[in-house]
């Protein structure tokens, strides 16, 4: 027999960002009640969703606990993150600072007031470093090459001493390479809506390096969906997020550009430092654990992209 999923009280970090918000319309659609946490440092209050609570403050701050302290919530679905790749190569104590530092306050305010789980976005890229040997499963080596991965590998350590000291699940969501509308153009990250944003605007993208290095680019609406599995499993694990499918920036330049159709030159720059080379995740325990995979190919998710942001294009102008 068909059963109702539960209903949740969601403290949902980094909500008015371009995951977060996506997770929280799915969670409010769900019936759940969602609580966003965002210091809207990078995020946008337009993001966030009627039928949502907002809490404007930064996670590694005192307001935290009293936070939790007032609402008591079952679960923390953890989306914020310095996630600047290069940003964490030039700083790593900003990195740590966000990463662990905030991700710890998060998780004692949690522990003392009744958390039972967290879900938490890893990363599918920088965790695993460059492969042995490809796709990267989840048993692959775990050699991060950048304070980002490092920070990301620290949590999914955390967590677990977390379920084993105070009987809090979790599950690790390893994202691979997330693109779709409401990805944020401006910084490093996030190369689709970086491409994607300039040819719009007439201006030229560069690609780093010889462009063959390579990503496994996720809609983010799979992710979404991966999310949704993952709220209502009744088990801790570790999940890869993926495609499972390797593309070259000249691929996706070509790509985004073919789809925009205005012709732009491939002009190239210097390698970025902490750029590791091959990027692609195996995504059978997934596929296995709750038939997940995703419903998106890249030709198709590059134009729901760029349609959305032609439509943000006319909407400024």
């Amino acid at each position: 027999m068909f059963q109702i999923p539960p209903k949740y009280k969601i403290a949902l970090t980094g909500g008015a960002g371009f995951i977060g918000s996506h997770l929280a319309d799915a969670f409010v659609a769900q019936g759940h009640e969602v609580h966003i946490i965002d210091d809207l440092s990078s995020g946008k209050i337009e993001n966030i969703p009627q039928g949502t609570h907002f809490h404007q403050m930064d996670i590694g701050s005192s307001d935290i606990e009293l936070l939790f302290e007032k609402e008591k919530f079952q679960i923390l679905v953890h989306q914020a993150a310095q996630m600047d790749v290069r940003r964490s190569v030039a700083d790593p104590r900003f990195d740590a600072k966000i990463n662990i530092d905030g991700f710890l306050n998060l998780m004692e305010c949690g522990r003392k007031n009744g958390l039972k789980k967290v879900i938490f976005a890893s990363t599918g890229g920088a965790i695993y470093g460059d492969p042995v040997y490809t796709p990267q499963d989840e048993m692959h080596d775990l050699q991060p090459v950048s304070p980002y991965g490092i920070s990301k590998l620290a949590t999914e350590k955390y967590l677990h001493f977390y379920q084993k000291e105070h009987d809090i699940q979790h599950v690790v969501l390893r994202y691979a390479n997330v693109y779709g509308p409401r990805q944020n153009p401006h910084g490093e990250a996030g190369v689709v809506a970086i491409f994607a944003t300039k040819m719009l605007n007439g201006e030229q993208p560069m690609i780093n390096g010889d462009g063959q290095q390579t990503r496994d680019y996720v809609f983010v609406g799979d992710v979404v969906q991966m999310n949704l599995h993952a709220l209502h499993y009744d088990k801790s694990g570790i999940f890869n997020v993926g495609t499972g499918k390797e593309t070259n920036v000249i691929e996706l330049f070509r790509g985004i550009r073919s789809e925009i159709g205005q012709h732009f030159p491939e002009i190239y720059r210097a390698a970025a430092a902490g750029e590791q080379r091959r990027s692609v995740v195996g995504i059978r325990k997934a596929n296995e654990a709750f038939g997940w995979k995703p419903q998106y190919d890249l030709a198709t998710g590059l134009k729901e992209t760029v349609d959305w942001f032609k439509e943000q294009l006319k909407m400024e102008n």
